[in-house]
Order: structure tokens, then C-alpha cells, then sequence
């Protein structure tokens, strides 16, 4: 979108927060970027220049602004939306690849070479990855210093600089500030923002999202379908274990009005970044609803729905390989069941967390551990015991590869190809595990029930060439349909 100036000019003018995030303004007289919703005085378009990416602006020399803090904006929705290497590369940097493997774990990851990594990169955001994984430390820096006491060296480190000098260099370079003056602005910020002591040990922040954001159906499903010792819904949040890179976390996420308020409790800081990555995708916060619904009120049918709760998001997961392991122990029974199952390998198989504020008890158990235990202490049926004992082993031994670096056809080829992997199996793990907008059930009951009261095709052949005016956004359709039931996934809890 940066390259169409004019569109990107009335965005500025406007000041439209939807934009936010799909390109960054560089003001050649101050030296500064800015997002596109920014407060102050538009500058004159001759001295506007424009940006795919915060790294892109860095990398030319500006810094951040003071005001609108355009490092904190809700990351672009094409990566989320887009299945090709440049989406599935910027998903791994997110993850922070890049700190942990380096550009070469990243391209190797993806199939390529480095060379062929940074050409494509350059080319769509205007940085490298090192660039990219530069622009997220520095991110990530300004998070720990602004929200927690950490000294400044533990600090750094945390946020992936290899030494104290590169660190103290690159925030003075972004946020034209000195650690310790970022810090003083933060506190100052904090408290007047939120008066009061803060929790040893928890980082409290804001994760931002594009409006309109309709939570109920967001929230609904994930404490619905909670599993227990993993997940709860306590004190209206939703809170679950994380198993991380470094260690482990809890989150406690609780949605407001024009942000989703997260606290995140880590035994590594160095999890930081990683950690907020995964419960923005899991909370869908990086979707663009205007576009999304704007394509489904093309169809008079869905248009009500639309009109009456937009902004609907698809909920994800923090981790596809859990995901899969529970849409398999979810297959044909009821959601109070499909818990139960889960919180029985979690209790067995989990490992052991503390939680002060809460009752969660458990990580849920890696796919090695699961490689262990004995199908005939499930109590599923036979061929539903064959069928996830040959997802775990596949997803142990690496043959069914799933995470932010899918292919999300080549997942689907490798799920089909698995015993007892049907048509509403492959894309409900393809929705809610790896993201993908355009995954459809047109036989899940639910949304033939909702089709058929809409006057909708009900038949699955007949649903999907209707649907066919609903791409690339078929799983949000889903969520509208799933809406219109009298269910638990789609009441916010109180």
C-alpha cells in the first residue's frame, strides 16, 4: 500500500487508525516516522515520504515519534492473511526466528536460500530480516524498560542484544531517548495512566487491534472450550499456561473497548516478544474487519449479521500442534467431553506449572511426551485412539510440520493423508491452528443449521459455491454463521 501515495496521503489527512500498521510516514523536515493516525498537524505532502515497515523507516535513518508511538501499532494483516515466503517469513520473525536461528535457521525453515530471503524481503518492506529482528528488539526493549525494573543489562539481553552497547546504541538511534530517559517517560506515563504499585514479575501491557472488535464469540469460544489446569476464564479474563522458547508464561488477557489489556507473568523475559506474538494471533488482533466485512455484505444474507456484531475475529491458538492434538479429541463429541479428554493427557502427560493467581496447573503436553503414552489408557473409541497416536507420532518425528511457517495446502495434503482426518478435521486445524482466513467447514452442523435458518444452501456442495463470493474471508463467514446459535462459544463470560 505505501507506494500508492494519494491513498496513503488521505489516510494521513484523515488520520485513519485503520490504517495503522499497513504503512509508516517518514517527515523528511523532522527526522521522524509516525503512523497514519498520528495527532499532530499533518506535515505537507512534499515532505512525506512512505514506508512498508517500522524497519524500513529505521533503516533510512528517521525515528520513532514521541506521540503516536507508531512501534506499538497492530502489525500489518497481510502477513496473517497471505500464504507465501514473505508472509511465512515475516510469522517466523514475529516469533523471533531470527534471535534464536539466525537468518540462516529462517531461510532453512522456509526452503530457500538466504540470498533469495533478504531479495524478497527488501523488495515487499523495504529491510532485511536482521533489519526486521532489529525493529522488534528494539520494540521489544522499549516494553521491558517502559512496563518492568529489570536493570537495564537484563534488559537487554531479554530483548536479543547480543551486547550492552548495541542495545543502548539502537534505542538512542529509534526512540531518539536515552534507556533511562525511555524509562522515566514510562513511569511517568504509567502512572498516570494506572496509579498504584506494580506486581513484581508481571509485565502489564496493551495489545492493539483495528476496530471494530466484537469479543463475544473471540472470547466465547476460547473459555468454552477451555481445558482445565490450561486454560480458565477468572475475574473476566481469559488466562492460560505458555510453553515458550526460553521457559514458560502465564496470560491473562481481558478485552476493553480499544484494546485487549494483557499480563503476562514469564520465568525468562527473553520470552517476551515470542509471548505476545503468539496471543495476538491466537486473538485474531492483527485482522483488518473493515476489509473482512466489507466483502461479507456483498451477500444480502450474511450483511445482517455483519451489521449486527461487526468485527467478529477467527480465535486461534498459541500452539498448532496442541490445537491438533484437541480438534482430534474433539471429533464427533460434545465440547464438555472433548475437556474432559484433554484435561486427562494434560493431568498425565502436562507438565506441573505454579499460579499464584489462579488455578492453572499445567503446560499442555508436548507431542513427545504424548509419543509416549498407551492408547489403551484412552478411553476413545479404537479408531479415534489410532487416529491421534498417529497424529502425535507424525507431529514428534516432524513429518506434519505445523506452525507460523506452514504451507497451509501442503498441511492440509499431509493432514488428509492421515488415518481419520476428514474434510471438517483438516479446516478446523487449518482456521484455528494455522491461520488461515479462508478455511471453511460447509459440513460442520452448526453451520448448516445457520445456513439453512438464513436461507442459505444448507448441502455442503451447494454452501460452498455460495460461498465462493465470501474469499479470501470464508472463515470469518464461519464465525458469523457459528454466531447466530444459542451456544457457550459465543457468549463473552461474565
Amino acid at each position: 500500500m505505501h507506494t500508492d501515495t494519494e491513498r496513503c496521503l488521505r489516510a494521513v489527512r484523515s488520520k485513519d487508525a485503520r490504517f495503522d500498521g499497513w504503512f509508516f510516514t517518514a517527515v523528511l523536515t523532522t527526522g521522524i516516522y509516525c503512523r497514519p493516525s498520528c495527532p499532530v498537524v499533518p506535515p505537507k505532502a512534499e515532505n512525506m515520504v512512505f514506508h512498508p515497515s517500522a524497519a524500513s523507516c529505521q533503516q533510512a535513518g528517521f525515528r520513532a515519534c514521541k506521540r503516536c508511538r507508531p512501534d506499538t501499532s497492530p502489525g500489518s494483516p497481510e502477513w496473517n492473511a497471505r500464504a507465501d515466503s514473505v508472509a511465512r517469513a515475516m510469522r517466523l520473525i514475529h516469533d523471533g526466528i531470527v534471535d534464536r536461528e539466525g537468518v540462516t535457521g529462517l531461510a532453512g525453515r522456509l526452503g530457500y536460500s538466504q540470498r533469495q530471503i533478504e531479495r524478497q524481503l527488501l523488495a515487499e518492506l523495504g529491510a532485511g530480516p536482521l533489519a526486521l529482528a532489529r525493529a522488534q528488539r528494539a520494540q521489544t526493549a522499549r516494553l521491558l524498560i517502559e512496563t518492568t525494573t529489570l536493570p537495564m543489562a537484563e534488559v537487554a539481553f531479554a530483548a536479543g542484544f547480543s551486547s550492552i552497547r548495541t542495545f543502548n546504541d539502537t534505542v538512542r538511534e529509534v526512540f531518539a531517548l536515552a534507556p533511562t530517559e525511555l524509562r522515566a517517560r514510562g513511569a511517568r506515563r504509567s502512572d498516570a495512566a494506572a496509579p498504584g504499585p506494580r506486581t513484581p514479575g508481571v509485565i502489564s501491557l496493551r495489545l492493539p487491534f483495528r476496530a471494530p472488535l466484537t469479543p463475544d464469540n473471540l472470547f466465547g469460544h476460547l473459555a468454552a472450550t477451555a481445558v482445565p489446569g490450561v486454560e480458565e476464564w477468572r475475574d473476566g479474563a481469559y488466562r492460560r499456561t505458555l510453553r515458550l522458547p526460553y521457559g514458560h508464561g502465564i496470560v491473562a488477557l481481558t478485552p476493553r473497548p480499544d484494546h485487549i489489556a494483557c499480563r503476562l507473568a514469564l520465568t525468562d523475559p527473553r520470552d517476551l516478544t515470542v509471548a505476545i506474538s503468539r496471543c495476538r494471533r491466537m486473538l485474531d488482533l492483527d485482522a483488518d474487519p473493515v476489509a473482512v466485512d466489507e466483502q461479507l455484505r456483498t451477500d444480502p444474507l450474511l450483511a445482517p449479521l455483519v451489521d449486527k456484531a461487526p468485527g467478529r475475529r477467527v480465535p486461534g491458538t498459541v500452539d498448532a500442534a496442541e490445537f491438533a492434538v484437541r480438534a482430534v479429541l474433539g471429533q464427533q463429541v460434545s465440547t464438555a467431553a472433548a475437556r474432559t479428554h484433554a484435561a486427562r493427557l494434560v493431568t498425565a502427560y502436562g507438565t506441573p506449572v505454579d499460579d499464584p493467581e489462579g488455578g492453572l496447573t499445567h503446560l499442555f503436553p508436548t507431542t513427545d511426551a504424548l509419543a509416549a503414552l498407551d492408547p489403551e489408557s484412552l478411553a476413545l473409541p479404537r479408531s479415534r485412539r489410532a487416529t491421534l497416536t498417529t497424529l502425535v507420532a507424525a507431529l514428534a518425528d516432524g513429518t506434519l510440520p505445523l506452525g507460523t511457517d506452514s504451507d497451509w495446502d501442503e498441511a492440509r495434503a499431509r493432514l488428509h493423508a492421515l488415518p481419520g482426518f476428514g474434510p471438517w478435521t483438516v479446516e478446523v486445524i487449518a482456521m484455528r491452528a494455522l491461520g488461515d482466513p479462508d478455511a471453511f467447514l460447509p459440513g460442520d452442523l452448526g453451520v448448516r443449521r445457520s445456513a439453512q435458518a438464513l436461507g442459505l444452501p444448507s448441502t455442503p456442495a451447494a454452501l460452498t459455491a455460495r460461498a465462493a463470493a465470501w474469499r479470501p474471508w470464508r472463515a470469518y463467514a464461519v464465525q458469523y454463521l457459528w454466531a447466530t446459535e444459542d451456544h457457550a462459544i459465543n457468549i463473552l463470560p461474565a
